[in-house]
């Protein structure tokens, strides 16, 4: 699978007092990511048709180099098998052509129905992100 690149913009309003990217904002970045590797219409069909939605169950992220008012990043998603039951999403920032991951974040998400009960991963989501 060709490696899946996501572009934010950073605006004024992502940063702190010190004009650097405040540290939950990379978090938006990671899920905006995660939403268009899997695909917008995928996940709001499995919610409308089959009840399924994706929850957090794991978040974590290191920081390495604030990002600033200006920047162009690229989020680099990757997804692994944790379970049946979980999904772990490598999601690293980069600067385009850096030499180094900005902040390095790692997002485990488990597949709840309507009823908030936990169930598998659906088969289409890992076909959408393995293929």
């Amino acid at each position: 699978m060709k490696p899946f690149v996501h572009i934010v913009q950073v605006y004024y309003e992502d940063t702190d007092h010190s004009g650097v990217v405040y540290h939950s904002n990379y978090f938006k970045y990671f899920e905006r990511a995660r939403e268009h590797l899997l695909g917008v219409d995928t996940l709001v069909r499995l919610w409308r048709e089959e009840g399924i939605g994706f929850v957090v169950y794991r978040a974590s992220a290191k920081y390495r180099e604030g990002a600033v008012f200006g920047d162009r990043l690229e989020i680099r998603p990757t997804v692994a098998r944790a379970s049946d039951y979980r999904a772990l999403f490598t999601q690293d920032v980069w600067r385009p052509g850096g030499q180094k991951a900005l902040v390095e974040g790692q997002i485990e998400l488990c597949c709840v129905n309507r009823d908030r009960q936990l169930v598998r991963l659906p088969k289409l989501v890992w076909a959408r992100v393995l293929d």
